[in-house]
């Protein structure tokens, strides 16, 4: 069952993951969206998206610190384990609770507005399920964990996250974990399965090159015509016609 949970699982969901999105992008090109509902709701959409977006990029980048990084690189610059716990219970928490306030302010919006509810499809509903339950987990093994548990993660689910990449882990690791770690695990495999085929395929579509890219020039039109030429009776000849065909269309204008 170890290596059922924590080997096979997760490496069927990452290849789902990549697969998927390569699915996604070569067949369903045109979908590859948000499905934007700004202009059906505004007011709520403009206080919690940026808490939630904003929120859980701290989360991400909390994960990747303490992830990615060992616990030997950190004491060995001088960051001692209290202070380490300390910046991520801090830090964590506020990400925490802003990315959990701004999700349940798209999700309330999101059911309470008859046009954005219609445009959610079954995908997007199960998506929000899993991406609510790993949230409300990570946010539970963040403060929880670390004020009331004694239970070092980086010692642990890091070690085995860092096997995972370099196909070496060690399923042990993870059965040692507590309870709730286990299912945070459990609920990101799943929706790194679900997530090629939901709204979330857009945030491999950031517009970075804004950044770069040249300026829009926009021009104002001084006359007030929406068209670039007069508007004229009937068909404007072609310069490649013949003379008599124009000859004929100008006579069967004017009739």
């Amino acid at each position: 069952m170890g290596v059922l949970l924590w080997v096979i699982v997760p490496y069927i969901s990452l290849a789902v993951f990549v697969v998927g999105h390569f699915w996604r992008f070569r067949y369903d090109k045109f979908g590859w969206t948000t499905r934007s509902s700004q202009m059906y709701e505004s007011k709520l959409l403009r206080i919690g998206s940026p808490m939630f977006h904003f929120g859980l990029l701290f989360v991400i980048g909390g994960h990747i610190i303490g992830l990615v990084i060992p616990k030997s690189w950190t004491e060995a610059v001088g960051i001692s384990q209290e202070a380490y716990h300390l910046l991520a219970v801090s830090v964590g928490a506020v990400a925490g609770v802003c990315t959990v306030v701004g999700m349940a302010i798209l999700i309330y919006r999101r059911r309470t507005t008859g046009p954005v509810f219609l445009a959610t499809t079954n995908n997007d509903k199960i998506m929000y399920v899993l991406l609510a339950g790993v949230i409300l987990l990570g946010l539970s093994n963040t403060v929880l964990g670390n004020v009331l548990g004694n239970y070092d993660y980086r010692e642990g689910v890091s070690v085995w996250w860092r096997q995972f990449f370099s196909f070496r882990p060690d399923p042990t690791l993870m059965e040692q974990a507590p309870l709730t770690f286990q299912l945070h695990t459990l609920m990101a495999c799943a929706l790194f399965v679900i997530w090629p085929f939901t709204r979330l395929v857009h945030v491999f579509s950031a517009p970075f090159q804004y950044l770069w890219r040249p300026y829009v020039v926009y021009r104002s039109n001084p006359d007030g015509r929406l068209g670039a030429t007069d508007a004229r009776r009937g068909w404007e000849r072609s310069e490649l016609s013949r003379p008599e065909d124009r000859a004929e269309g100008s006579h069967s204008s004017r009739r």
